[in-house]
């Protein structure tokens, strides 16, 4: 628990840090993470979102330490992923069962999914504004970033955006605005956006540009999870720019895995093949690696090299774990290689280069097989297979 924040006048940070999670559907959450809500007080009391259930003491809570929370006039839930629902039942028990909840018409339809009750909804789409004494709430839909139901709600006097998902990061911490934590939240910021919104980066791309035409004013951004963005709101909002155009950097991930370390040593031939020519390379052990930092480091690098041991006729289960988890999320732009050994069969490769094909990207020959131990021809193949690699990726930024 920690004492409410008044992040601008009347509005509060009355949301909820989760500690220990340390896994958030796949994704690596090493800090922690947090549920962000905000209570905006005025003619009316708002509240904008809530957390998940397990939390709903802790955010009732911190709303007491404000105001009863009987006075809450309103809610607004701009996302219904059970996160952020979680607590809804409790709250509107709380605060008066026919009160209004307002949300999005998609957003509506899963909460009565989620709890199979009929709430006092109340449906907005983009552009429509709710106001309130000296204040005006203003909609804007946001449709798979990351869920249909997805909304964004723009406080118009104060100039605050409340983002739901989007800018938010997977960080819990004594940190809770840009200034106080400086550079170090972008790691966590990008990761977020890899892990959780890369899938939709032609979507996150519209978005921007809409925003741009609304030529809206942000003093300060509050996403549902991690730091609030108060002194450079910009920073965050380039960062997604870049980040979902998907442009290719002069950086290789080598990702692998290895039974008896062959296909070990072959990564690393092909890793100081691409370092001989001046090109960034990141070496992933998937057994040292999590997906998530892996997909963190595939986002902006142009080429990537997998390599698996063919086992049972399939590629290494660590890798197909990795794979399944690359191709959900459908980076773009790609130059690509397979490598691996094999014993007896040597279908690995294969695979590999079948996944790459699906996802489109550009793949380099046939990759490089391997049976059984790479002599010092073979580790001299896989060390042309790096310069082939990195003068591909140079070519191609050239």
């Amino acid at each position: 628990m920690y004492k409410p924040i008044e992040i601008a006048d009347g509005i509060y940070s009355v949301g909820c840090r989760d500690w220990d999670i340390r896994d958030f559907h796949g994704y690596s959450t090493y800090e922690g993470t947090t549920y962000n809500a905000f209570l905006v007080l005025g003619e009316k009391n708002i509240l904008i979102d809530t957390v998940k259930e397990k939390f709903c003491d802790e955010l009732l809570s911190n709303i007491s330490q404000i105001i009863d929370p009987k006075k809450i006039d309103i809610l607004i839930s701009n996302h219904t992923e059970m996160d952020h629902s979680g607590a809804i039942p409790r709250v509107m028990h709380k605060i008066g069962e026919n009160k209004p909840l307002y949300c999005s018409k998609m957003g509506a339809k899963n909460l009565k999914s989620h709890f199979n009750r009929d709430f006092n909804f109340q449906v907005v789409g983009s552009g429509d504004e709710l106001k309130i004494g000296n204040r005006t709430f203003s909609f804007l839909e946001t449709r798979m970033l990351h869920w249909p139901d997805s909304m964004f709600t723009y406080l118009v006097e104060d100039a605050i955006l409340f983002s739901s998902d989007a800018f938010g990061q997977h960080y819990s911490g004594d940190m809770f605005f840009d200034d106080q934590i400086g550079d170090a939240i972008m790691s966590h910021a990008k990761k977020y956006y890899a892990n959780i919104l890369l899938h939709f980066s032609p979507r996150v791309q519209a978005l921007l540009k809409d925003v741009a035409k609304m030529n809206l004013k942000i003093n300060m951004i509050c996403p549902d999870h991690g730091i609030i963005w108060r002194e450079n709101p910009s920073k965050i909002i380039e960062a997604y720019d870049k980040w979902s155009r998907q442009e290719p950097s002069k950086k290789v991930v080598v990702i692998f895995d290895s039974m008896w370390e062959s296909t070990a040593k072959m990564a690393r031939s092909i890793t100081n093949g691409i370092e001989s020519k001046d090109v960034s390379v990141r070496l992933m052990n998937t057994r040292k690696w999590h997906r998530s930092d892996i997909m963190t480091e595939i986002i902006d690098a142009g080429a990537i090299a997998v390599g698996s041991p063919t086992l049972n006729n399939g590629i290494f289960p660590v890798i197909a774990d990795v794979m399944t988890y690359v191709k959900g999320l459908r980076p773009q732009n790609k130059i690509a290689a397979a490598f691996g050994s094999y014993g007896w069969s040597g279908e690995a490769v294969k695979i590999l280069n079948k996944d790459f094909s699906e996802m489109k990207w550009d793949i380099i020959d046939e990759g490089v097989k391997v049976q059984y131990v790479p002599n010092e021809d073979d580790l001299n193949r896989c060390f042309d297979l790096g310069i082939k690699i990195a003068k591909k990726l140079k070519k191609k930024l050239s």
